[in-house]
C-alpha cells in the first residue's frame, strides 16, 4: 500500500502544479525528465506525448502535453536498454567509462523541444564561463527527434555549440546538407531513398494513376517534391495532392481532412494511395472515409485501397480505429532495416519482473502506469504485467534497431575518444570532439559493419511489410521483400505474405486503360500524360510494348505491317515458282511441246522422201522443229527464281529461236508468193537471186545483231520490287527498247509471212501450207498483240506467265499449223502421201482452173498465157528432189504446156489438154 500512497501523493503534486500555472514563470517550471548519472552524458528526445494544449496566452511558459503516447515511451526505454547494455560491455568497460542519460519530452511540439534542447544546451554553456563547481555534467550527445520537424528545429540550435544529433527516424532530405546542419547524423537513410522506392514499387506493379498525401512541414512537403519529381520520370501521374495541416485537433486539420475522403471517394480509378502523413492522421481519415462511403450508400468495398505508407505510420496498427483490413484495403509500409530486438525484449522482462522499481528514475513511466491505473484499476502486478504488454504490442523492430545502434555509435566514439584522455571530469571533453570521432566510426551490431557516409546518413535500404489479418488482429511486421539502396530493386522474401505482396499485381491504378502492342498514346492538350486514348499504329508501324507513346517503323525494304500490328512481318520473296500451280501447267505444256517436236522430227526423218515431207520443206522443216525445241525451252527458264543469266539467256534463246522459225516460213511462203503472182518471165530472174538459206541466215543474223547490242548496251538483269507485304524478284529487260526491237523483228517477219500466205492460200489443198501458215502467224501477231497492252500495264508474280503463254501459243501454232496435218496424212493417208496422188491432184485443180479461165471468155493468147502462168506456179507446189529446186517448165508437142517433174534423173511430165474456146 505504499506504492498507493507514493501515487497519490505524486498525483496531488502533479495537480497542484498545473493549477498554479498562471503564477509560474518559465525560470521556476520543473522540466520532466528520466536521468540516470554516467560519465559520458547522452541527452534523448521523445515525443511521449502526441500533442500540447494550446491555449491562447501571450505567456512565454511552457505548454501542457497531452495524449500519452505509449509508441514514444517504448522509443525512451529502447534508448534507455541500449545505454545499460553498453555500460556492461567489454568496449566501455575497457576504458573504465559508463553512459549516463537525460531523457526529455519533445511533446510533439517543436516549441516543446526547443525548450528540451536550451536545457540540454544550458549544462554546456555551464562550463564556459569561470565558476563551474555547480555545473552538472554536460550532455555530449542528443538521439532525436522523431520527426523530421522536430529533428531541423533543435539540430540549428544544437549546431550552435556542434552538440552532436543523431536522429533514429528523421528522413527528410534537408537535413542531409552539412552546410547547414554539420552536427546532425541519423542511422536512417533519407527520405530521397524512399520516395524512389515507393516510384520503384508503383512502376512495378504498372501503377501510374496515384493520390498522395502528406502533413504539412518540412517532411511532408520535402517528401512530396522528391515523389512527384521521381515519379513523372518514371510515367506515373499523380491525380491529387492533399496536403494535413500538423495539427490533429484543429478545425482546418478536420476539414482538410473531410476534403481529402471527398476527392478519394470521387476518383475511383485511383486505387492506389501514397501517404506521407502522421499516425493520427491516417486513422481520422480513415473514419472519414467510411463515414462518406455508408453516406453515399456505397458498399465499404468502394473504399478500399492500396495504401502505400511511409515510415511515419506505416508501424502503427492503431489508424484502423475500428476498420478492419477488408475495409482499409491493402497497407504496404516501408519500415527502415530492423534487427534483432531480443535485447529490448529481454528488457521489458526484467521490467515486468522488477515491477515499480523501474520508475523511480522515470516519471514517463509513473505517468503510464497511472493512467492505465485510473482507467482500470489493475492491482500492483497486474497494472505492471498490463504495462508492459501494451509496451510489446507497441514496439517497432525497426525503430529499436535504430536507436540501438545510434546508442552504439556513441559507445564506440566515446571508447575510441576515452582511450588516450581524461572522460571522467566534466567539461575536460567537449562536444564537437565528440562529433569528430563520431564520423570516422565504424560500427558492428549483431554482425554487421556500418558506417556514416559524407552526410551523415547511414543508407541500410528498407524492409517492405505487409499488412494482413490473422482472426482479426492486424500484424504489421511481416516483412514480405527488402529494398536495397544501391541497385534500386527489391528482394522477395520467403514469407506466408509473400504471396499476397505478388497478387497485387492484378489491381489496376490507371487514368486509362493500358494500350496494347498495336496502339499508341495520344495525349489531349491539358491532360495528364497518363489520360490519353489509344490509336491503332499505320500501315508499317507497330508497338510492341503496352502504352507506349508512339509506333516504331518497319523496314520497308524488308518488313511490313498492317494497321494495328504489334510487330512487324518479314516481306516474303515471291517469284514464278517452280512449285507454282499454274507454272505446273505451262511447264508441263513445255514438256509436251519439246516431246511432240522430236517426235514430229523422228517422223520427218523417216518419211523424208516422201512427198508430204519435200512439200513441208524437207531439210528445212528439221531447222523449224529444232528452233522450235529451243524456243520450248527458253519458255521454261521464265519459271523459277530469276537469276542474271536467265534473265539474259531466256529473251535470247526466244529471241534467235523463234526469228530462224519465222525466217524459215518465209522462205517457203516466199517461194509461193513468187511463183503465183509475178511472170514467167521475171520467175526466172527472181529464182536465180532466190536462195533460202542465205535468206534464212540473214534474217537470223540480223535478230543476233540485235541481240548482242542488247546484251552490250544495257543487257536484262534480275531486280527485287518492294511490294507493300512481299518483295517480287522479276527479271528486268535492260533496255525495253531492245525488248521491243526483237519483238518487233520477229512481229515484222510474221507479218511478211501472213501476208504472203494470204496470197497463195487457194493452192491444192492436200500439199498447201499457205492456209496453215496463215493461220499460225494471224495467231502469232494476236497473241503478241494482247500481250503487249498486258505487259507493258501490269506487274506482278505472273508477268513472267503471260510472256511464257504467249510463246507456248506461238509455238503450238506453229506445231499444230504446220506439222500435224502432215502427221496426219503421213500416219493415216499413206496413200495421199505419193506421187501419183499428187499428180492427180494437180491435174484436178488445173482443169478446174482452166474451165474458170474459159467461161470468162479470155481469147486464145489470153488464155495461153494464163496457163502458161498457172502451170508454173502450180508447178512449185510439186515435191522434187530438192524443196528449193524449182520444177522445168516445158512445152509439150502439140503446142500445149506441160510441166516436167524431176524426180531423179528422170523427167515426169505431166500433160494438160488444151481448154476449147
Amino acid at each position: 500500500m505504499a506504492w498507493v500512497a507514493f501515487d497519490i501523493c505524486l498525483l496531488s503534486i502533479f495537480f497542484l502544479i498545473t493549477l498554479e500555472k498562471g503564477h509560474t514563470t518559465e525560470k521556476d517550471t520543473r522540466v520532466m525528465d528520466a536521468t540516470a548519472p554516467g560519465d559520458i552524458i547522452i541527452g534523448g528526445i521523445f515525443p511521449i506525448h502526441e500533442d500540447v494544449d494550446k491555449k491562447n496566452s501571450f505567456a512565454p511558459q511552457p505548454q501542457s502535453c497531452i495524449r500519452f503516447d505509449e509508441r514514444g515511451l517504448t522509443k525512451a526505454l529502447a534508448m534507455i536498454n541500449a545505454i545499460e547494455v553498453m555500460n556492461k560491455s567489454p568496449l566501455l568497460t575497457a576504458v573504465n567509462i559508463t553512459l549516463g542519460y537525460r531523457i526529455l519530452d519533445s511533446c510533439s511540439d517543436t516549441s516543446t523541444a526547443l525548450r528540451a534542447t536550451a536545457d540540454f544546451m544550458q549544462q554546456a554553456d555551464c562550463y564556459t564561463e569561470s565558476n563551474t563547481s555547480t555545473c552538472g555534467q554536460p550532455v555530449m550527445t542528443v538521439i532525436g527527434g522523431s520527426s523530421s520537424e522536430i529533428s531541423i528545429a533543435i539540430a540549428r540550435q544544437l549546431t550552435l555549440q556542434m552538440i552532436p544529433q543523431i536522429s533514429y527516424s528523421s528522413t527528410a532530405v534537408i537535413l542531409s546538407d552539412k552546410s547547414r546542419f554539420p552536427a546532425f547524423m541519423r542511422t536512417v537513410p533519407n527520405d530521397i531513398h524512399q520516395t524512389a522506392a515507393m516510384v520503384s514499387l508503383l512502376s512495378t506493379y504498372k501503377w501510374n494513376w496515384v493520390g498522395i498525401i502528406t502533413t504539412d512541414g518540412d517532411y511532408g512537403r520535402s517528401a512530396l517534391d522528391h515523389f512527384v519529381t521521381q515519379a513523372s520520370e518514371k510515367g506515373i501521374c499523380v491525380a491529387f495532392k492533399s496536403i494535413l495541416p500538423q495539427s490533429v485537433t484543429s478545425q482546418d486539420t478536420y476539414s482538410a481532412i473531410k476534403d481529402t475522403a471527398t476527392i478519394i471517394i470521387n476518383n475511383p480509378k485511383v486505387q492506389v494511395i501514397v501517404s506521407f502523413t502522421r499516425p493520427n492522421h491516417m486513422k481520422y481519415l480513415y473514419q472519414e472515409l467510411k463515414e462518406q462511403t455508408l453516406r453515399a450508400g456505397q458498399t465499404m468495398e468502394s473504399m478500399r485501397r492500396v495504401w502505400v505508407a511511409s515510415d511515419s505510420w506505416s508501424s502503427t496498427s492503431s489508424v484502423e480505429g475500428n476498420l478492419t483490413l477488408r475495409d482499409i484495403g491493402q497497407v504496404v509500409g516501408f519500415t527502415f532495416k530492423s534487427g534483432d530486438s531480443s535485447s529490448f525484449g529481454e528488457y521489458l522482462s526484467r521490467l515486468e519482473a522488477a515491477g515499480h522499481e523501474y520508475t523511480r528514475n522515470n516519471p514517463f513511466l509513473q505517468e503510464f502506469f497511472r493512467q492505465l491505473n485510473v482507467n482500470n484499476g489493475f492491482g500492483d502486478t497486474e497494472l505492471v504485467s498490463e504495462a508492459v504488454t501494451m509496451l510489446r504490442e507497441q514496439t517497432n523492430p525497426d525503430v529499436i534497431f535504430s536507436i540501438e545502434m545510434s546508442v552504439s555509435a556513441i559507445a564506440k566514439a566515446v571508447a575510441s575518444a576515452c582511450r588516450s584522455r581524461d572522460c571522467k571530469t566534466p567539461g575536460k571533453m567537449q562536444p564537437w570532439e565528440m562529433l569528430e570521432t563520431l564520423k570516422m566510426q565504424e560500427l558492428i551490431l549483431g554482425g554487421k559493419s556500418y558506417k556514416f557516409d559524407s552526410r551523415g546518413d547511414l543508407n541500410l535500404g528498407y524492409d517492405v511489410t505487409m499488412w494482413w489479418s490473422d482472426r482479426g488482429t492486424i500484424r504489421i511486421h511481416n516483412v514480405v521483400a527488402e529494398y536495397h539502396i544501391h541497385t534500386n530493386n527489391f528482394t522477395h522474401i520467403n514469407h506466408s505474405t509473400t504471396q499476397q505482396f505478388q497478387d497485387l499485381r492484378n489491381i489496376t491504378s490507371k487514368c486509362t486503360k493500358s494500350c496494347i502492342p498495336g496502339e499508341f498514346k495520344k495525349t489531349s492538350e491539358g491532360q495528364h500524360t497518363c489520360c490519353y486514348e489509344c490509336i491503332n499504329c499505320t500501315e508499317n508501324y507497330y508497338s510492341n510494348k503496352t502504352d507506349m507513346d508512339q509506333c516504331l517503323s518497319c523496314d520497308i525494304n524488308r518488313e511490313w505491317s498492317a494497321e494495328g500490328s504489334s510487330s512487324c512481318t518479314p516481306k516474303v520473296m515471291i517469284f514464278f515458282s517452280w512449285q507454282d500451280s499454274f507454272a505446273v501447267v505451262l511447264l508441263t505444256f513445255s514438256a509436251l511441246g519439246i516431246l511432240l517436236a522430236l517426235m514430229v522430227s523422228a517422223l520427218f526423218l523417216h518419211q523424208r522422201e516422201t512427198p508430204v515431207v519435200k512439200a513441208a520443206g524437207g531439210p528445212l522443216s528439221q531447222v523449224i522443229l529444232f528452233s522450235l525445241v529451243i524456243s520450248y525451252i527458253s519458255a521454261v527458264l521464265f519459271v523459277g527464281r530469276p537469276n542474271s543469266l536467265q534473265c539474259k539467256a531466256r529473251q535470247v534463246l526466244f529471241g534467235i529461236s523463234f526469228t530462224m522459225c519465222v525466217s524459215c516460213i518465209l522462205v517457203k511462203t516466199l517461194q509461193i508468193l513468187l511463183a503465183f503472182q509475178l511472170n514467167p518471165e521475171l520467175q526466172v530472174v527472181l529464182r536465180r537471186i532466190f536462195q533460202p538459206y542465205v535468206i534464212v541466215s540473214i534474217c537470223v543474223a540480223l535478230q543476233v545483231v540485235t541481240c548482242i547490242c542488247w546484251l552490250v548496251i544495257k543487257s536484262p538483269f534480275n531486280e527485287i520490287i518492294r511490294q507493300p507485304t512481299t518483295l517480287l524478284e522479276e527479271c528486268h529487260e535492260g533496255s525495253y527498247l531492245a525488248f521491243g526491237v526483237m519483238l518487233g523483228y520477229i512481229a515484222l517477219l510474221a507479218f511478211v509471212c501472213f501476208i504472203c500466205a494470204f496470197k497463195g492460200r487457194k493452192l491444192p489443198q492436200f500439199y498447201n501450207e499457205a492456209k496453215f501458215i496463215t493461220f499460225s502467224m494471224l495467231l502469232y501477231l494476236i497473241s503478241w498483240m494482247l500481250f503487249v497492252p498486258v505487259y507493258v500495264t501490269t506487274s506482278g508474280v505472273y508477268l513472267s506467265a503471260v510472256e511464257m503463254v504467249v510463246i507456248l501459243i506461238s509455238n503450238y501454232g506453229i506445231l499444230c499449223c504446220h506439222f500435224f496435218p502432215k502427221c496426219y496424212i503421213i500416219l493415216f493417208k499413206k496413200e495421199q502421201n505419193t506421187l501419183s496422188a499428187f499428180r492427180k491432184n494437180l491435174y484436178e485443180y488445173s482443169t478446174k482452173t482452166l474451165d474458170s479461165v474459159s467461161v470468162s471468155g479470155s481469147s486464145m493468147s489470153e488464155k495461153q498465157s494464163r496457163s502458161q502462168h498457172l502451170t508454173s506456179a502450180l508447178s512449185l507446189s510439186v515435191p522434187t528432189a530438192s524443196p528449193f529446186k524449182p520444177a522445168v517448165v516445158t512445152h509439150c508437142r502439140d503446142g500445149t504446156s506441160c510441166a516436167s517433174f524431176q524426180k531423179g534423173s528422170a523427167p515426169i511430165h505431166f500433160f494438160r489438154r488444151r481448154s476449147s474456146i
